[in-house]
């Protein structure tokens, strides 16, 4: 792994300050309740707004499509500090987080213009059309289609555990364009799919385990996508999707979706801790201090127009387990029944985290896949 001596710009501390004024007024006009997992669980339109207001929408884009044309370092203040506020950034995540570099690094000018104004405005998001029923985390066994039709392409096939996809106007969706052969990364393309306005395009809900709908599947027969929308090259999509997974598993959400648990049980413990418990919480902060380091270094990576994929799958993987033990030790250090309906806020996240924790280690690439991604990448070292 590659760890430079990272510094953050020097205007870091003012703009995280700004960052933690505006969020604390948000809370104190109780405009929304702090969540754990909340980038996620958390799909307000409202909030994305104002943060597009803000400048905080699009910070690194250029300037000509309305961004911010700011450091990738300073965005990353602004993102760490929203998940350690548990504040609802579900609606514009996925737009921020990956859609919009993916359309400056291959999607066309008319894409860009078109589409980047209204995500960097917090008005326009984006669901990941790229897991299938029996194909999970492997995305070379994708079997969605897409057929050659005059003036574009339609769509056969379906997707599984898409976040958002109910509340979103776009989707972009990884297919095969030509048929599997040897080589089971070639032949694939990305589509630019308008879900409102597009016939053949089914969305049905998956209710997860909190009673609530984040998650659905996509079963798309015949829909429609015009040449426009291709993203890039025909044929150009595994590599596509494997810069975008960089950006997908290496961010601070990997750590910080149980941050809102950490603090409240930091905040018990602070006058009657032990050693014993001391050591828990000085072990879990020290972890959370090393992927804090990890993930901006491959952060860092990016922004140096390097392709940190196996780095990112370390982070992913050693994030999504460190969250399971930030729970696991509030239940062990603090014993307390989960309640989503309590009155204490402890029992309340603790219920958020337990309910949250198997999607962990699942979204953006099981575990098991992303330590065959490093394990690889060891034997060719």
């Amino acid at each position: 792994m590659r760890l430079p001596d990272l510094q953050l710009p020097p205007d870091a501390d003012a703009l995280r300050s700004e960052v933690r004024e505006f969020l604390a007024d948000e809370l104190r006009e109780r405009r929304w309740e702090p969540r754990v997992d909340s980038w996620l669980s958390g799909f307000d339109p409202d909030f994305s707004r104002r943060l597009g207001a803000r400048g905080w929408l699009g910070m690194t884009w250029p300037t000509r499509y309305g961004g911010g044309g700011r450091s990738p370092l300073e965005r990353y203040v602004v993102t760490e500090e929203l998940l350690a506020a548990g504040a609802p950034v579900g609606a514009h995540w996925v737009s921020d987080r990956q859609t919009g570099q993916l359309l400056l690094r291959f999607g066309s000018e008319a894409q860009r213009v078109e589409l980047l104004p209204p995500m960097i405005r917090g008005e326009l998001y984006f669901a990941i059309g790229m897991s299938e029923p029996d194909a999970g985390s492997d995305l070379a066994a994708v079997r969605t289609r897409g057929e050659r039709v005059d003036g574009g392409w339609t769509l056969h096939g379906a997707k599984v555990w898409t976040s958002g996809a109910h509340r979103c106007q776009w989707a972009i969706v990884l297919c095969r364009t030509s048929p599997r052969g040897e080589d089971r990364h070639a032949g694939m393309s990305q589509m630019l799919l308008d879900l409102g306005h597009t016939r053949g395009v089914e969305i049905r809900p998956i209710i997860s385990m909190t009673g609530e709908h984040h998650f659905n599947e996509v079963i798309l027969d015949g829909a429609f996508v015009p040449d426009a929308m291709v993203v890039g090259r025909v044929g150009d999509g595994w590599r596509q999707v494997t810069s975008e997974l960089a950006l997908e598993r290496s961010g601070p959400e990997r750590f910080l979706s149980t941050l809102p648990l950490l603090t409240v049980l930091i905040d018990r413990l602070a006058k009657t801790a032990g050693p014993h418990e001391a050591t828990a919480i000085g072990e879990l902060v020290a972890g959370l201090m090393t992927l804090r380091r990890l993930s901006m270094s491959v952060a860092a990576a990016i922004a140096a127009g390097d392709d940190p994929a196996v780095d990112a799958a370390l982070v992913k993987d050693l994030g999504t387990r460190f969250e399971r033990t930030v729970t696991a030790t509030a239940r062990r250090l603090l014993p307390c029944e989960p309640d989503l309906g309590s009155d204490d806020v402890l029992a309340m996240r603790l219920a958020d985290s337990v309910l949250s924790a198997p999607a962990g280690t699942l979204r953006g690439g099981t575990n098991e896949i992303l330590r065959t991604i490093v394990a690889r990448s060891l034997e060719t070292a």
